[in-house]
């Protein structure tokens, strides 16, 4: 993603390619499969600013509308927990993906597996924006439209043929939930389960 450093055109390209995601999600991965990329620049231009709205809106719309938490501070870790978890969480998807994809006919490549990992979430971050106002925090459903975008994105990126796109996609969200399991159960374990609640 070539973003300038100044945060009001960074705005408006996150903006620009999530709508083009959005409506035109198989146009949008080729031009996202194509663009020269690195790790850094997807964690730091889309991962790091998207992954934190559905927390912090979770978090904002607790405290305003008086949502049942512990207290302030336990509300402010449960939230970073939550934030951590979502950027860990993108990279443990992108090797899933990269392992899976020569065993559905795509080619191995890392850099191509993170942005299929961090923009196929893209549904899933924006719809977190429902959590503001609990009453509508079922609208966050929504977000299940990045199984979607998943389905739609591991072709492109990982040259996966088309018909492989079911199974490679129920792969990757199989694992990706065992692996997200695991590592709740490693929270608990090591006391941050009320963080989690």
């Amino acid at each position: 993603m070539t973003f300038e450093s100044n945060p009001v055109p960074l705005r408006n390209a996150i903006a620009a390619r999530a709508q083009r995601l959005l409506l035109r999600p198989s146009e949008e991965w080729v031009r996202i499969a194509d663009e020269p990329m690195t790790e850094g620049n997807i964690y730091r231009q889309w991962v790091i600013p998207l992954a934190a709205i559905p927390p912090v809106c979770s978090l904002l719309g607790s405290l305003l509308f008086g949502g049942v938490h512990p207290g302030l501070l336990p509300a402010i870790g449960g939230a970073a927990v939550h934030y951590v978890l979502a950027l860990v969480g993108i990279f443990v998807a992108a090797m899933v993906i990269d392992v899976l994809a020569r065993r559905f006919g795509g080619a191995r490549q890392d850099v191509q597996a993170l942005k299929v990992a961090a923009f196929s979430q893209t549904a899933i971050w924006l719809a977190g924006l429902f959590n503001l106002i609990p009453a509508l925090s079922l609208l966050t459903l929504l977000g299940l439209y990045s199984l979607y975008l998943l389905y739609t994105g591991l072709p492109i990126c990982m040259r996966a043929p088309k018909d492989s796109a079911l199974p490679y996609t129920a792969a990757v969200v199989v694992a990706t939930i065992v692996i997200y399991v695991v590592m709740a159960a490693l929270l608990r374990l090591i006391g941050m389960g009320p963080l989690l609640a």
